[in-house]
């Protein structure tokens, strides 16, 4: 598959009047069952699992300290934020910070600047957002013309929960493929909780309701679907775009989308909102892999659950990012600066395991955080051959437009692409060429 991207590096401007909201992570080890089936050894903070949603207002600066009590480093990603001049504050370990070191606290200083939407926050270093450090970011909007078009906010987020801490497998991930190592399947967890034992949620005739969803899944691939309602999708990825009404929403790991649904007048029926969990890449099994969970929507208490034909996938209208109008209608970036290729290959590590990478190299993190060492080399910082070849560092030069190309071979799985600190427009994918002037984001 070829993908062509374009993106611009850029500065914003400091926010001048904006509320500090301050929030502190103890990060700690909880012997906890979230599943009702397994119980073992997951991070969460403040002693909590699930950890409490984020809320914040647009322009809000966001204060997140985090002390940790583990016995090794950790980091907090948010993810989709642009970090605009603060990209130390990214939380990517050992490429943008070296972690939290056990025992020590940081404190990011997150400006939301201009953005609002869905966002989440997790651990960005081994395996511990995995194992439980992540939670639901939802940024406010203050564009009033956008809050008059719903009423109230449902927050669903969707987390595949293993039977054992992934970040126990550290090491065996280096020489055995991560399919084999998943425990069984995991559960289903929809808002912290186990999805086949979750409280119904109240639907009112004639409510307009904006659904966020957020996938913090690490392996699986959900899809959401609420038969006989239409979801008009406003939201992909913190980008808003015009609406979109569609059947139901795809999301991948990391992925989120907000969609305006709503209610229907009559109070006959009540209804299900479907999640399917799924995984391409692992070995299909009857009642695991596919795996569908039933959500109730109550609109009265006494009256049956309305009942839908089964039908396949291809006959759902799925939400389709690359369908989507960006309500800036921003025309598309030109002239182009710069352009890369990265071809994704399949190479041998050094214990003999086939792995996905970029280039003739896998990535592997280095002792010094590669931000460390542009901030400290002055115009040697310039250079690619600074940096491990590991890290298959290519540099860019501010503000310009950079057109990035991703290929990915059919004989490979589909693979999910997330750029830190950017939002892209997509120009080509496939073989089909796009004529808007208005690339999706």
């Amino acid at each position: 598959m070829l993908v062509y991207t374009l993106l611009i590096l850029f500065t914003g401007a400091l926010q001048t009047f904006a509320a500090r909201v301050q929030v502190t992570w103890d990060v700690v080890y909880l012997n906890i069952s979230r599943d009702g089936i397994s119980t073992w050894q997951a991070i969460g903070a403040n002693g909590q699992l699930p950890i409490p949603p984020i809320y914040v207002t647009q322009g809000d600066i966001l204060e997140l300290t985090a002390i940790n009590h583990l016995d090794k480093p950790v980091s907090l990603h948010s993810h989709g934020l642009f970090q605009r001049n603060t990209s130390y504050y990214d939380g990517a370990g050992l490429v943008t910070e070296c972690g939290i070191p056990p025992g020590s606290q940081f404190t990011y200083i997150i400006e939301t600047g201009d953005q609002s939407g869905t966002f989440w926050i997790h651990s960005h270093y081994g395996m511990e957002g995995i194992d439980g450090l992540r939670a639901a970011l939802v940024i406010r909007d203050q564009d009033t013309q956008l809050l008059d078009e719903y009423d109230e906010d449902i927050l669903l987020t969707l987390e595949d929960w293993g039977q054992a801490p992934l970040n126990s497998m550290v090491d065996m991930l280096k020489t055995t493929p991560l399919v084999k190592l998943i425990p069984n399947h995991p559960t289903v967890l929809i808002n912290g909780i186990n999805a086949n034992i979750l409280q119904p949620i109240r639907f009112t005739p004639g409510r307009r309701y904006r659904l966020r969803v957020i996938s913090m899944s690490f392996t699986y691939w959900f899809k959401v679907r609420l038969p006989g309602h239409i979801l008009q999708v406003i939201e992909a990825d913190g980008i808003y775009s015009h609406p979109s009404a569609v059947d139901g929403l795809d999301l991948c790991p990391g992925q989120r989308y907000s969609a305006i649904i709503t209610a229907r007048e009559s109070l006959e029926f009540n209804y299900a909102l479907n999640v399917t969990f799924y995984s391409d890449f692992i070995p299909r099994s009857p009642g695991l892999n596919p795996r569908y969970h039933h959500v109730p929507i109550v609109y009265r208490k006494d009256v049956p659950t309305k009942k839908y034909p089964v039908i396949e996938d291809h006959e759902v209208n799925w939400a389709d990012e690359l369908a989507m109008e960006p309500r800036d209608e921003l025309m598309l970036l030109e002239p182009v600066d710069q352009h890369i290729v990265l071809n994704v290959k399949v190479i041998n590590s050094e214990m003999g395991l086939a792995i996905h990478a970029f280039g003739n190299y896998a990535y592997a993190s280095v002792p010094v955080p590669p931000l460390l060492t542009a901030l400290t080399t002055g115009n040697m910082a310039l250079s690619p051959s600074v940096y491990a070849p590991q890290l298959n560092a290519i540099i860019l030069q501010h503000n310009h437009v950079v057109e990035l190309e991703l290929r990915n071979p059919e004989t490979l799985i589909i693979h999910s692409y997330h750029s830190h600190g950017h939002a892209f427009q997509v120009v080509e994918t496939g073989p089909v060429n796009s004529n808007s002037s208005i690339p999706v984001k």
